[in-house]
């Protein structure tokens, strides 16, 4: 495993290579590859790992009963998913987690985080205050797609968007994490209608594009003081 990739990853914040390597083992931790589009925990099952995205990324995504979905958050490279199900023994999932790339998936097993290390690990302690500030992080993380899709016009919703990119950023020039499908889902708005509404924005000078890649323009500079 890449114990000098994980040393810089904010799970394990704050360790050496010689003391991940040793939590690794403490932790059962494994690794496994996935294809894009392959699921990695499954709506309905209960997990007791959480994962790590070693290489690629991978999306959350919410299946409804009559059909389609909705991607509900994004994982990228040396970020973690899963902690909140695991930490709760047969807490079933409501969504899928597929990797949206290529993806390697390293896995902790969570009861060894939670539980006192047998080997006494003097470090154990700041992995689990790490996971805690990880978990604090997606609760901003959550509220604030909240407020992207609270708007009723879908130009706010896609204002409040991008103006939260390009805070993130700290420019009016950025690339987003979605293709045009995948935006749309975490918007929660139809594609087509969202595709033509970018066309007007950009009609109206508010914003150019090209694929991923987003200017804010103007005015709309401004909205990235919006938090």
């Amino acid at each position: 495993m890449n114990e000098n990739f994980l040393v810089n990853t904010q799970l394990f914040h704050g360790m050496n290579r010689d003391e991940v390597k040793s939590i690794l083992g403490c932790m059962g931790a494994r690794e496994r590859k996935y294809k894009k589009d392959e699921v990695i925990f499954r709506a309905g099952s209960s997990i007791s790992e959480i994962g790590m995205v070693m290489s690629g990324s991978v999306n959350i995504v919410v299946t409804f009963y009559w059909g389609g979905s909705h991607i509900f958050g994004h994982v990228e490279r040396g970020s973690v998913f899963g902690e909140n199900y695991a930490a709760i023994p047969g807490r079933e999932l409501i969504c899928d987690v597929v990797a949206s790339e290529d993806s390697e998936i390293l896995f902790l097993g969570m009861h060894s985080l939670l539980t006192t290390c047998k080997n006494g690990c003097a470090f154990h302690h700041r992995i689990i205050e790490n996971l805690l500030k990880i978990s604090a992080q997606k609760n901003l993380n959550l509220s604030t797609r909240m407020m992207h899709t609270a708007p009723k016009s879908l130009r706010d919703r896609l204002l409040s968007y991008l103006s939260e990119q390009a805070m993130v950023n700290g420019s009016t020039h950025f690339t987003i994490p979605f293709d045009r499908q995948q935006l749309a889902d975490y918007l929660g708005v139809d594609r087509s209608a969202m595709s033509n509404e970018l066309s007007k924005m950009r009609r109206d000078g508010l914003i150019t594009y090209h694929k991923n890649e987003f200017t804010l323009n103007g005015e709309t500079e401004n909205a990235c003081n919006w938090m």
